[in-house]
């Protein structure tokens, strides 16, 4: 599948705790929501310091970094550009100064109306340093009208329209701020002596901390000497949270909308079992995201499970230009089959999502050359015919495999012996959620919010930073 992840953010607010530490080993475990860059901000009641820089965290951070970022208080991003281009400029958290001083944010979403935000501010005098969203949603906040920070925020909401998470510091307070449709996750914890943010509660679990519950679709959520402080900043109209978060997006050891991941990613290999049996000797997942939907799929229709692809985990975690034997190996340098599995067998493999059809076609050839007699794909999403504008670098419209092929042209071209889908009804049973809270967009067309289909990640590229 080529659907790349959103991003992941964190806050803490813990005096007397080396914050900085924290945030790197939360920023760890949301590692797979990003990798193009990764950033920690933090504040020590004077000052905030910044280290940003582009790659994993573990290549991002030392101890000389960590050592610098002093304070009780911190906030932390990993980046997949949805909006701006992979550069350092693009990196986060964001630091900006405005009439409510100077402030760090990190986002996870995407503004479907920067374009014409970014052309105001820059009209203003505004000189914008970078080419993403997030800087216009900073400076919109630092500047907007109001007595507080939660005022503030709550002005800069009206004109924001998408999807955003955020986590907000300021010299000695942090703010968890939602957007009023809910398309991405955001919650709270608990630690000893203090709270966190962040996007996934696995995070929470990586650094000792409790979940206490998630940010509430439009509102905006302080942790400071006070303790936490709850303010609506919009009222939803509708909830949209996004259905991929569950599909594909979030670790399977977190919990999104009260609905544990693991869970419902069982249920999808289940209900693909029950809607497309097939005569099979083995059920494989393409891993790792479709592992728990394959062993379920097994279960369900008594073919037992086997690993049949073995993954390389570190492909595309360098920095060294492959040559050009290795370029043409493709799919070959990421899995490696099992010949012993798989020689002579009728296979169900089981995946996440297609999405462009570019990965797929190879992991079916790869599997025949292993030996493999039959391939039965089975798909855990529906068909992908519309892209998304949320906070998901998935593809333009043309691209999509879905919109321009239907089911039976998909098998064909894929090279599998049968595929099936798992239908929108199966899904919303999986996730176990009211259909009408999710955003299902890129399934059904039908966006939460008026956009563009032609709206372009590098729009902004293009435009003055300055009149």
């Amino acid at each position: 599948m080529t659907v790349h992840e959103a991003c992941g953010i964190f806050g803490i607010y813990a005096p007397g705790e080396d914050v900085a530490r924290l945030a790197f080993f939360a920023l760890f475990a949301l590692q797979h929501r990003g990798q193009e860059s990764s950033g920690v901000a933090s504040a020590d009641g004077e000052s905030i310091w910044l280290h940003t820089g582009m790659g994993l965290v573990s290549h991002v951070f030392d101890e000389p970094s960590l050592s610098r970022l002093t304070g009780g208080l911190a906030i932390g991003h990993n980046r997949y550009s949805t909006m701006g281009s992979s550069q350092l400029f693009n990196a986060q958290p964001i630091v900006v100064k405005g009439a409510a001083g100077t402030i760090a944010l990190a986002h996870n979403g995407n503004i479907v109306n920067a374009e014409a935000l970014r052309r105001e501010l820059t009209t203003q005098g505004y000189s914008i340093s970078s080419t993403s969203d997030s800087e216009i949603i900073a400076y919109l906040m630092a500047d907007a009208p109001g007595r507080t920070m939660v005022e503030r925020i709550s002005h800069a909401m009206r004109r924001l329209e998408g999807a955003y998470s955020l986590v907000v510091l300021t010299k000695d307070c942090l703010i968890g701020v939602r957007d009023p449709m809910g398309v991405r996750p955001l919650c709270l914890g608990q630690l000893d002596n203090g709270q966190v943010l962040a996007s996934e509660s696995c995070a929470l679990d990586h650094i000792g901390a409790r979940f206490i519950r998630e940010v509430q679709p439009g509102e905006i959520v302080t942790v400071d000497a006070r303790g936490i402080t709850g303010h609506q900043g919009m009222v939803p109209e509708r909830k949209a949270l996004c259905v991929f978060e569950y599909i594909y997006f979030a670790r399977p050891d977190s919990t999104i909308g009260g609905r544990p991941l693991y869970w419902a990613r069982e249920e999808m290999g289940a209900g693909l079992a029950r809607e497309y049996p097939v005569d099979a000797d083995v059920v494989i997942g393409v891993p790792d995201s479709a592992t728990i939907a394959a062993i379920s799929y097994a279960r369900e229709s008594g073919i037992p499970f086997s690993e049949g692809l073995l993954k390389n985990r570190y492909v595309g975690r360098t920095f060294i230009e492959p040559d050009q034997r290795i370029r043409e190996l493709g799919v070959a340098v990421k899995f490696n089959p099992l010949r012993e599995i798989l020689d002579g067998k009728r296979v169900v493999v089981v995946d996440d999502s297609i999405v462009r059809g570019t990965t797929t076609p190879r992991i079916v050839a790869l599997l025949r050359r292993a030996g493999a007699r039959e391939v039965h794909m089975r798909v855990c999403a529906p068909p992908i015919c519309y892209p998304c504008f949320f906070g998901v670098d998935m593809a333009t419209r043309w691209e999509l495999l879905a919109a321009r092929l239907s089911v039976p042209e998909i098998r064909d071209f894929i090279g599998a012996d049968s595929l099936g889908y798992l239908s929108l009804d199966g899904l919303i049973k999986a996730v176990d959620l009211p259909g009408d809270g999710l955003c299902l967009a890129c399934l059904t067309g039908n966006y939460p919010i008026p956009v563009q289909l032609e709206m372009d990640k590098l729009a902004l590229e293009a435009l003055p930073t300055a009149e």
